[in-house]
C-alpha cells in the first residue's frame, strides 16, 4: 500500500467519476454524517461538521469497484452513504476520508410482474420504490419510518425494518438478491433463486453490515400483489402487560396484522389522551390481505382483546397514527428547547417482554436529567416482541449534553444485557451499540467477525469505526 498525496488521490478519482465526484465545501458538508442525535449535539452548539475530503458518487457498481481500489492504494478511509437516516452513527466522516455516496445508483432496472421481482439501484429512495412498484399493483411491503428519507441500499446495510413487519417480514425477508462491491474491491452478485442450499448464505454478511464488509450497489425484491383496503380497530388495556399478553395469544393463534403497535401508558396519553382512561395501554391494528382475510381476522383479534380486558377503541386512533405517524421533531430542535433525546430499540421472548420494559425504563428514569422514559412495542414474532423505548432528559447545563446522551445509553444496554436480551432490534449498531457487540455476539462471535473484516478489509479501510469494536 502506497500513501499518496491528497491531490494525487484526486485526480485519480477524478478521472473514474468525472461530474460523480464532488469537491465543494456545501456537498461535502451535507453528506459527512447521518442522523445520530450525538454527532448533532456539537453542531447546535455551534460547531462545525467535520467534511472528508471528497463526496465520491459512482453510477454503477464497475465505478464503485474503481474508486475503492484507489482509495485503497491511498490508504484512505471510506465511509459508505446512502440517504444518511441513519440515527445511530454509522456516517461520520473524518477530515481524511472520502465518502461513498450511492446517490447516482438510483432508479428502477427491472421489473417481472409474473415472478413478483424487482430490481432497483441501492441508492433508489425508498418511497419512490414502493410507489413505482405500485404502479403494477404490487409492493414491497417494507415500510420504515424513515421510508422517506432512507435508501433500499441502506435498508441492507441496516437490517431494517418496517411498520409492516408483523405480517411481512424485515429486511432480510424481502429481499431477493443483491449486488455489492465488497471491501477488498471485488463485486459480489447473489442467484436469482427463490432459496439455495450452496452453502452459507453469502447475502446475509452484507444485510447489516453497516458498510463495514462492502457496499450494496443493486437490490431485488420479492415483492406481494397489492392488498385489498384493510380493517383497522385499536384496543386499550389497564396494564401494558395485558396488551403483551394479547399480542403473544395473536401470534400464537396464527393471525399475522402487518401493524400491531402496543404503547405504555405514558406514550398512549402522549398520543391518544382523548381516547382513553389515563394510564391505560393502546393497542392498534390495521388488518389486511387477500379478499376476505382482514374482516375475519380482525374479528378474531378483537375476540382476543376483549378475553384479555381489552375495551374496543375508535378506528379514529389508528387513522390518527396513520396520519402522524412518519412526524417526529429534530434534534436540533429539541436541542435547542434544552432537552437531550434519542430512541433505544430492544428485543427479546414473551416470556422476559414485561421485566425488559421495566428494567429498562427503570434505569432510564434513574439517570440524572432524565424527564421521560416510556416505550411501545411495534414488531411482533412468534416466539417476541420488540420494545423501541424513548428516552429525554433536560441537563441544567448542555455542556452535560453528551454525558446524559451516553448515560443513558449504557443505562439501557446493561439493563437489558442483564436479561439476555438481543441489543439491537433495528436501528442497527452504528457508533452507538458497538461497545455493546461483545456482550451481543459473545466472544466466538465477535471473534467470528472480526475474522470475517480482517480477510475482506485487512487495512481496516471501509466504514472504521462502525459495529465492530
Amino acid at each position: 500500500m502506497t500513501t499518496g498525496p491528497p491531490d494525487a488521490l484526486i485526480d485519480a478519482l477524478a478521472a473514474v467519476l468525472g461530474d460523480g465526484l464532488l469537491l465543494d465545501d456545501g456537498e461535502r458538508t451535507e453528506r459527512a454524517r447521518d442522523t445520530w442525535m450525538r454527532s448533532q449535539i456539537p453542531i447546535t452548539a455551534g460547531n462545525k461538521v467535520i467534511a472528508p475530503v471528497a463526496v465520491c458518487a459512482p453510477a454503477d457498481a464497475d465505478e464503485l469497484a474503481a474508486v475503492v481500489g484507489i482509495c485503497r492504494a491511498h490508504g484512505t478511509p471510506m465511509i459508505p452513504r446512502g440517504g444518511g437516516s441513519g440515527v445511530v452513527g454509522g456516517v461520520l466522516a473524518s477530515a481524511d476520508s472520502v465518502v461513498l455516496s450511492t446517490e447516482r445508483m438510483d432508479g428502477l432496472r427491472s421489473l417481472s410482474s409474473p415472478d413478483l421481482l424487482a430490481t432497483f439501484g441501492a441508492g433508489t429512495n425508498g418511497l419512490a420504490a414502493e410507489n413505482r412498484v405500485h404502479e403494477d399493483g404490487l409492493t414491497i411491503g417494507h415500510w420504515p419510518q424513515s421510508i422517506e428519507l432512507s435508501t433500499v441500499g441502506g435498508w441492507v446495510a441496516t437490517r431494517a425494518s418496517g411498520q409492516y413487519s408483523t405480517a411481512y417480514g424485515n429486511i432480510e425477508d424481502v429481499v431477493h438478491s443483491l449486488e455489492a462491491v465488497l471491501a477488498d474491491g471485488t463485486i459480489y452478485r447473489s442467484r436469482s433463486t427463490p432459496r439455495a442450499a450452496a452453502g452459507p448464505d453469502l447475502r446475509h454478511l452484507l444485510m447489516g453490515s453497516e458498510g463495514t464488509l462492502g457496499i450494496v450497489t443493486e437490490v431485488t425484491f420479492s415483492l406481494r400483489a397489492r392488498p385489498e383496503p384493510g380493517v383497522r380497530q385499536a384496543f386499550h388495556f389497564a396494564e401494558f402487560a395485558d396488551g403483551i399478553d394479547a399480542i403473544r395469544e395473536t401470534m400464537r393463534a396464527g393471525w399475522r396484522p402487518p401493524v400491531v403497535r402496543l404503547y405504555d401508558g405514558r406514550e398512549s396519553w402522549r398520543h391518544f389522551r382523548d381516547r382513553l382512561p389515563k394510564g391505560n395501554a393502546m393497542l392498534i391494528f390495521l388488518h389486511e390481505g387477500p379478499p376476505g382475510v382482514a374482516p375475519l381476522e380482525a374479528a378474531a383479534v378483537g375476540e382476543l382483546c376483549a378475553a384479555r380486558g381489552g375495551e374496543s377503541a375508535t378506528r379514529e386512533v389508528v387513522d390518527a397514527w396513520f396520519d402522524n405517524r412518519n412526524e417526529v421533531p429534530s434534534w436540533d430542535e429539541l436541542l435547542r428547547s434544552g432537552v437531550v433525546a434519542d430512541t433505544i430499540e430492544i428485543a427479546t421472548d414473551w416470556s422476559r417482554l414485561p421485566a425488559l420494559y421495566t428494567a429498562v425504563v427503570d434505569a432510564l428514569a434513574a439517570v440524572p436529567g432524565v424527564v421521560a422514559a416510556s416505550a411501545h412495542s411495534s414488531h411482533a414474532y412468534r416466539s417476541g416482541a420488540n420494545l423501541y423505548f424513548t428516552v429525554a432528559a433536560a441537563p441544567d447545563d448542555p455542556a452535560e449534553f453528551t454525558a446524559t446522551y451516553d448515560a443513558c445509553w449504557a443505562a439501557a444496554m446493561r439493563a437489558a444485557d442483564e436479561l439476555g436480551a438481543g441489543l439491537a432490534h433495528h436501528h442497527g449498531v452504528g457508533r452507538v451499540r458497538r461497545p455493546w457487540m461483545g456482550a451481543e455476539l459473545g466472544d466466538g462471535g465477535l471473534s467470528l467477525l472480526r475474522s470475517v473484516k480482517a480477510a475482506i478489509d485487512p487495512d481496516g479501510l471501509m466504514n472504521p469505526g462502525v459495529l465492530i469494536p
